[in-house]
């Protein structure tokens, strides 16, 4: 038996989705997608700024001193040291985030987040949340948004960092 008290397979063999199974991850994988790509275009086109990029402000912004090593960062944002690092490059040029030798360790580079880049997430900030609304929380019923913390908490206790 697993977790969910469903059999396990002989080992060896796929557990393969029931009907039910595969119609429930086909729905929230499309779904998530959908809802990524609406969140990213119209944050892209409202406030000149990928939810990539707004995810970075946002990593900064909320730690003390809105700076972080560029590989928590990286981790953070779940992303490659090298995707971060051009991704900070960009915002660079945009002049929301400068980068800085750390001063613990002189190998190491710090992400710190301008008063310029906090600034555009303040204005991006209010732009993302009424999409996030508008397409997550206006759509579901009180019940449905305490089955989804509940679903994204055991997940996150499984897929989290350990």
């Amino acid at each position: 038996m697993t977790a969910s008290g469903a059999p396990s397979a002989p080992s060896g063999e796929p557990r393969w989705l029931d009907a039910d199974e595969q119609k429930a991850w086909r729905a929230w994988l499309y779904s998530s997608l959908l809802l990524h790509d609406r969140l990213d275009r119209e944050l892209s086109r409202d406030a000149g700024i990928s939810h990539a990029y707004y995810e970075i402000l946002v990593q900064l912004s909320e730690t003390p001193g809105r700076m972080l090593r560029m590989s928590e960062l990286a981790d953070r944002c779940l992303s490659s040291r090298s995707r971060l690092s051009h991704a900070v490059s960009r915002l660079e040029e945009r002049g929301w985030v400068r980068r800085q030798v750390c001063e613990e360790d002189a190998r190491g580079q710090l992400a710190i987040l301008t008063d310029e880049g906090f600034a555009a997430l303040e204005k991006a900030a209010p732009i993302h949340v009424e999409s996030v609304r508008r397409h997550l929380f206006d759509q579901l019923s009180p019940e449905q948004v305490a089955a989804l913390h509940d679903i994204g908490e055991t997940l996150l206790r499984h897929l989290g960092p350990r």
